[in-house]
C-alpha cells in the first residue's frame, strides 16, 4: 500500500512541474465606429457589439483586415460616462486598451478570456 502512495504522490509531484496550457475563450466581437481623443483618458474607441458581450475585465485582440494587429488587456469599458462591467449585443460602448493607441475605425475588438488546463500524465 505504501508503494502505491509513493508512486501517486511522485505521479502529482511530476504533474505539478509540467507548464500548464492556457485555452481562449470567447466572449465577444465588437466594431470600432468612430475614435474620440480626450484630454485625460487618451483615446477612446466607440464601439459596437456584433456578438456576444464584451466584459471589463477581458483580454482583447484587435483584428485589422483580417490580420491580428494587438493582443492585450482591455482597459476601461463605458456606456454613456458610465463604468461598466459589460456590455451586451447590440449595444454601444467606449474601449481603451492598455498599451494601444492606434486603433482604426472599422477594427474588429475580439474580447476573450484564458482558462487554465492542468495538464496530466
Amino acid at each position: 500500500n505504501i508503494i502505491y502512495e509513493l508512486a501517486n504522490d511522485i505521479k502529482s509531484a511530476v504533474e505539478g512541474m509540467l507548464e500548464t496550457k492556457y485555452k481562449k475563450i470567447f466572449l465577444g466581437r465588437a466594431e470600432v465606429r468612430k475614435m474620440f481623443k480626450l484630454s485625460r483618458s487618451g483615446t477612446i474607441a466607440g464601439c459596437f457589439v456584433l456578438k456576444g458581450k464584451i466584459m471589463r475585465n477581458s483580454q482583447v485582440n484587435v483584428v485589422r483586415n483580417g490580420a491580428s494587429v494587438f493582443e492585450g488587456k482591455l482597459g476601461s469599458l463605458k456606456r454613456f460616462k458610465d463604468d461598466v462591467r459589460e456590455v451586451a449585443e447590440g449595444f454601444e460602448c467606449g474601449m481603451a486598451v492598455n498599451g494601444f493607441e492606434q486603433l482604426l475605425e472599422g477594427d474588429i475588438i475580439e474580447a476573450f478570456t484564458l482558462e487554465r488546463i492542468a495538464r496530466k500524465l
